[in-house]
């Protein structure tokens, strides 16, 4: 879903962080605000006020995202459903789960979290407002509040539509999960009614456009409908794969025909002579049988062109960890679960110490395909 993400900060133990599209809507949003909806609904202010109430508007607008998404996390980690992270980025923000939720009860309650956190800030807000209105605060001040309060309500009721992956569609997946005991079931069916949404804004944001109501409003009707039957159908068959994956050990997809970089070649030799040969984009780094971590072409990239004769792969690599390896008892699913929270494709298969062959996401879809190929599920 993500591009590059950049950490902001940590709350409670959980990372927040910034998807890079996050800076267009950031861009748009205090355009939109400082441009158009502060001027409409609030007249007699200066340019220079209307700016600064339309960043204060984006900022309190990523703020109340962040709460509505804090909430979620926390109440998952309340049940042991372990998150990766909250990241912003064009479309809002998402709390990253790192599994399936255990029950539909943890299901409907984290799902429900969010709009009613959503519902409580609004709630607080406008008891601000009617405090700063007696206290006479300055009227940009109050404006700026309403919007907030005006945004968090439409933010819980656009939540609260049952259209999956959206907390509506969440919590319309706990039900029909709790009432046939199938999550695969009542995923596919929250999945086809989100995609079903999707569509449906989609269209109406070509009419839009089409019939000159709003062009802006148009484009993201449009484009949040794509973003939605995107979501819908990758989150159905990210189930898929977990549940195809149940119980296999990762032996099975591990190769054991293995090409290692020594630590002593340069960068020039290892991109001549590995990357642009072997056409992979992982390579374990071995000192004799003594595995020292791996090197990919991140590492390579962050160096200039004209030193790679300078310095050699000992200087680049990065050593094992939890993000790059696995042992060969682990369950497949766990891999998947490694590679998704990483962005790795390949992960070293490592027992006591020593290397023993490399998992690739792509020889894992192989086997999903030939399964159901096989079994016609």
């Amino acid at each position: 879903m993500f591009g590059k993400k950049i950490p902001l900060f940590k709350l409670f133990g959980f990372s927040v962080n910034v998807d890079v599209s996050w800076f267009i809507l950031a861009a748009l949003i205090i355009w939109t605000l400082s441009d158009s909806f502060f001027p409409s609904y609030f007249e007699g202010f200066s340019k220079v006020a209307y700016l600064w109430m339309g960043i204060t508007g984006a900022l309190g607008l990523f703020a109340s995202i962040i709460f509505h998404e804090f909430c979620h996390s926390l109440v998952a980690r309340q049940y042991g459903l372990p998150m990766k992270g909250i990241t912003l980025f064009i479309f809002g923000g998402v709390a990253e789960m790192a599994d399936e939720p255990p029950s539909p009860k943890v299901e409907f309650l984290m799902a429900l979290a969010g709009p009613v956190s959503s519902i409580l800030l609004a709630t607080v807000l406008y008891l601000i407002t009617i405090v700063g209105k007696g206290l006479a605060w300055p009227a940009p001040i109050n404006n700026v509040l309403y919007y907030l309060v005006l945004l968090n309500f439409v933010l819980a009721c656009f939540n609260l539509l049952p259209a999956f992956p959206l907390d509506g569609g969440r919590v319309l997946r706990s039900i029909l999960w709790a009432i046939k005991g199938n999550l695969r079931w009542a995923t596919k069916i929250a999945s086809q009614l989100g995609s079903g949404f999707g569509l449906f804004l989609i269209i109406m944001g070509i009419l839009c456009v089409v019939m000159g109501y709003g062009f802006v409003v148009g484009v993201w009707s449009a484009l949040i409908g794509m973003f939605i039957r995107n979501a819908s159908a990758m989150s159905y068959k990210q189930l898929l794969l977990r549940r195809s994956l149940a119980g296999e050990e990762i032996w099975r997809f591990m190769k054991t025909d293995l090409v290692t970089v020594s630590p002593f070649i340069s960068i020039e030799e290892l991109v001549s002579d590995y990357f642009y040969r072997v056409h992979l984009d992982m390579f374990p780094v071995c000192d004799g049988d003594i595995l020292l971590g791996c090197i990919t072409p991140e590492e390579v990239k962050q160096v200039p062109r004209e030193q790679w004769d300078n310095l050699t792969v000992g200087d680049l690599v990065k050593p094992c960890s939890a993000e790059n390896t696995i042992s060969p008892q682990a369950s497949a699913v766990k891999a998947l679960s490694i590679m998704k929270r990483t962005g790795n494709s390949r992960l070293m298969v490592v027992d006591a110490g020593r290397l023993v062959g490399i998992v690739a996401l792509k020889d894992m879809l192989k086997f999903l395909d030939l399964k159901i190929d096989l079994e016609g599920k």
